[in-house]
């Protein structure tokens, strides 16, 4: 059954008039649901509607199961879906406000050995509806808006494009979340051909690749993608991207053992010269046991001798480790507790 949010609120209003009802009640209902009103708690409207309703469209797309704060202030949640199974969300408190890490799909194929939430592959891909209550859900937690929204939690986005497409839409209407499209991030391993297609939308969101080597062999050591799509194909297509939108790329090199010489730094600064992008550099959290992290002078060094080589870049500060914030800590260790 799909999340009645997966819908916009003129197609929620048709919706509704379809069932027998006036268009005004299904504005009513969708102004409370973005507001994180419980559907029980709706004074507004009477018992009989929200029945009808709630037989064609899911109402209640996500319940919190519990909540994790850090001591730098980051947030983690676990969410159960109506089919039972977890989702994680990120909440990321800055000086400009805060960002909220959303998942996209329950579970993962891309198979990154970095990565905690491919274990087990992927389940199921989540409907617009059950990420925007992620969001809506962050609101709610911490009392006020989010600014900023990342869809880099559990999943590969763009293995589930239609519905993410139709998220990040829901999210900056200006009859919705009013989510600023230039405050929306995505985060791929490289789809080459949805890289393209996102880019043909028009949205104009910044689009973030997680890259996390300079050359294809090491690439393919960790990352299964890479036997499908070179890193030569990726920036063909980011190019393609920062040319229809005009946004600069964003690339994300978490560092480990394999990855992590001057040598690698230097190979990377070529690879990226002369285009207009930004190098997040992150040290490893060894959530997998699968690889080895780099150490914190290491992972200076490396920025450094990007910067030296005329890339920006920068060493980004890892939050919420003492909360298992990884991709898929905390649902893996409550699915463990089951």
């Amino acid at each position: 059954m799909i999340s009645l949010l997966s819908l916009s609120l003129d197609e929620i209003k048709d919706a509704v008039k379809d069932l027998g009802f006036k268009p005004f009640r299904g504005e009513q209902l969708y102004t409370a649901l973005i507001k994180g009103i419980a559907v029980d708690k709706i004074s507004t409207l009477s018992k009989d509607f929200i029945t009808v309703i709630n037989q064609k469209y899911n109402l209640t797309p996500l319940r919190l199961k519990t909540k994790l704060e850090s001591q730098d202030g980051t947030i983690k949640f676990a969410g159960v879906l109506s089919d039972g199974n977890i989702i994680e969300t990120v909440i990321m408190k800055y000086k400009y406000g805060y960002t909220v890490c959303v998942s996209t799909q329950v579970g993962c194929r891309m198979g990154c050995k970095f990565c905690a939430s491919t274990r087990g592959g992927l389940v199921r891909d989540l409907d617009a509806g059950e990420i925007l209550a992620q969001v809506i859900m962050a609101n709610t937690i911490i009392g006020e808006r989010v600014t900023n929204i990342v869809l880099m939690g559990c999943g590969e986005p763009l293995d589930n494009y239609a519905n993410v497409v139709r998220f990040i839409k829901l999210a900056n209407s200006s009859k919705g979340l009013n989510i600023s499209i230039r405050h929306i991030s995505l985060s791929t391993c490289g789809l080459v051909d949805k890289i393209k297609m996102l880019a043909d939308e028009g949205l104009g969101i910044n689009l973030t690749i997680s890259l996390h080597a300079p050359n294809d062999e090491i690439r393919k050591t960790f990352m299964p993608i890479a036997n499908r799509y070179t890193i030569k194909e990726i920036l063909e297509a980011c190019d393609y991207y920062f040319g229809k939108t005009g946004r600069r790329i964003y690339f994300e090199y978490t560092l480990s053992t394999l990855n992590d010489s001057l040598d690698n730094a230097r190979e990377l600064a070529r690879l990226l010269k002369g285009r207009v992008c930004h190098v997040n550099v992150i040290r490893l959290n060894e959530a997998t046991g699968a690889l080895t992290a780099s150490s914190t002078d290491k992972a200076k060094a490396f920025v450094k001798e990007l910067n030296r080589s005329g890339i920006s870049a920068t060493l980004r500060r890892s939050l919420g480790a003492d909360i298992e914030g990884a991709c898929g800590q905390l649902k893996n260790r409550l699915e463990d507790e089951v």
